[in-house]
Order: structure tokens, then sequence, then C-alpha cells
């Protein structure tokens, strides 16, 4: 079973569409014992760091999340989920995350449009199994203001929009993409099954 995690923010809905399109049992839930017994935990969002980093205290979702890790569970963190698993972030003040994958939440530079919306390619930087059948520089779906700096040994891919940045981190069993692959299209859904089968 796929536990897609419901920490009080929005785009979840979607993910389960997702999922449920490629055949995959999924459910939105923040039962802690539903989460712990998943074969795989989905970490998705939208909206702010600050906020959603207190839901996950408040709702003992972050403490579930790292009994996970220890479990080797696999977790994957899409857009603000993705932004979570880092160190801290700087948005609206400085905020600190989960640290699961080493790394910073940074602001993208003022020399572009912000928020970054819409398609952008993602270079591999690694081979992974969450890759398999996607074609390097392929075009995902972005929706963000803040992006990820993180060591090249955590970094999968990279975009650039004003800089170039991780836009897919790994440390162990912990992924994390900061594209929308549920509203990629045949690339993302490609990722997703990836993310199931593979790893």
């Amino acid at each position: 079973m796929i536990a897609i995690l419901n920490y009080g923010v929005g785009n979840l809905a979607s993910v389960e569409k997702a999922f449920k399109k490629l055949g995959f049992p999924a459910e939105i839930t923040d039962s802690a014992a539903k989460i712990r017994s998943a074969d795989r935990v989905i970490f998705p969002g939208v909206g702010a760091f600050g906020s959603a980093i207190q839901n996950l205290e408040k709702t003992g979702l972050k403490s579930v999340l790292q009994k996970l890790v220890r479990q080797n569970v696999p977790i994957l963190g899409i857009c603000l989920g993705h932004q979570l698993l880092f160190t801290d972030s700087e948005e609206h003040g400085f905020y600190t995350g989960l640290n699961l994958i080493p790394g910073h939440v940074k602001r993208l530079p003022n020399t572009v449009r912000i928020p970054h919306i819409g398609w952008n390619q993602v270079k591999f930087t690694k081979a992974s199994p969450l890759f398999y059948e996607i074609p390097d520089e392929s075009y995902f779906y972005f929706a963000d203001s803040y992006y990820s700096e993180t060591d090249e040994v955590y970094q999968l891919a990279t975009t650039a929009y004003g800089l170039t940045f991780t836009s897919v981190a790994q440390n162990e069993l912990i992924f994390g993409v900061q594209f929308h692959p549920e509203k990629s299209q045949d690339a993302g859904l490609q990722l997703l099954e990836n993310f199931v089968r593979k790893i």
C-alpha cells in the first residue's frame, strides 16, 4: 500500500489520482498506524515551509517519518515535501526542516520571474532506477519560488532557472523531486511507477 501523507497541505488528491491511474493502491491518510505499515510513503505538499513543518510536529507525523527512515521505508517528497526533507529553509524567516537530506532551501534569484511556474528540463547527474525509461533532459512541471541547495553526493538531477539547482535528490531510500510528477504527463507517471516498482 502507498500512503500519501496528509498533514494539512494541498495537492494530495491529484497525487492519489495519478497512482490510481497507474493501478497502484494509494490512500491519503494521517493515520500513524497506516503510514507505518505502508510499503511506500509519498510526501507531497504546496504552501509555506514554516506552517508545513509546524503541522508535521502538531500531528506527530514528523516522528512517524523519522521512524520510517530507520525502518528503510522508501519515501518520495514532492515539491514542498521535497523541500521539507532538507536541513533548513529561509522561506519567510528561518525554519528547521526534517534534515533527512543535508542541504538548504533558498529563494530563487530576483533575476527571473517568481514563482517559477511551468515546464522545465530536468538534467540527470547520476544514474538512478527512478529515471528508468525517462529520457535525460525531459520536461517536468514546476511551481515554486524556492530551491534546494545540497552537496553533489545527494544530487540526482538539476534544473536551470536563474541558477542551476537540485531538482531531484536522494539520501539512501529518501527521494525528493522539486517538480510535480503527478502533473507532468507521461514522464511524471513513469517516475511515480519507477518509485513503486524499482526502488
